[in-house]
């Protein structure tokens, strides 16, 4: 089965420890606790992954990220990206070709990616049970050490 895990990006990131970072592959760019569990569970379980970032979108992990930034989902934002290039993106990027979507985020990414996805694709929230982040973040750390998808 064709399988995508998505993970969100955070707002802790490489120019925040490194000022003169400049321009940043997606997968070294994000540096917060929290993305940081996701990746290591992305890379543990699935063969295709990516960062879902309000400025910019599907990131893969060699994607450039050009400087620093702070936009969140629902915050109403100027420079969040629209249903309509998500979805232009997710195209392009042969999103559309996975059966199944697992998305590694909080309720806040439900309107998105309901937005995105198309009517054959499976999406699946494997953190919704946990409340909290310290929650989410314990139970991806043990799904990777036990070798155990959530």
């Amino acid at each position: 089965m064709k399988r995508l895990c998505i993970i969100p990006c955070g707002k802790k990131k490489i120019w925040d420890v490194r000022p003169d970072a400049g321009p940043t592959r997606a997968e070294d760019a994000y540096l917060s606790p929290f993305h940081q569990a996701c990746e290591r569970y992305a890379k543990a379980f699935f063969d295709e992954w990516v960062t879902l970032s309000a400025k910019h979108g599907f990131l893969r992990p060699d994607d450039i990220v050009p400087e620093n930034y702070d936009v969140a989902f629902g915050t109403g934002h100027p420079e969040i990206m629209t249903a309509e290039e998500l979805s232009r993106q997710f195209r392009e990027k042969d999103f559309f070709e996975k059966e199944e979507v697992v998305m590694l985020g909080g309720k806040k990414y439900r309107s998105v990616l309901n937005a995105v996805i198309s009517e054959h694709q499976h999406i699946s929230w494997p953190l919704t049970p946990y409340k909290g982040i310290g929650y989410m973040l314990q139970a991806l750390n043990r799904a990777v050490e036990e070798k155990h998808e959530l």
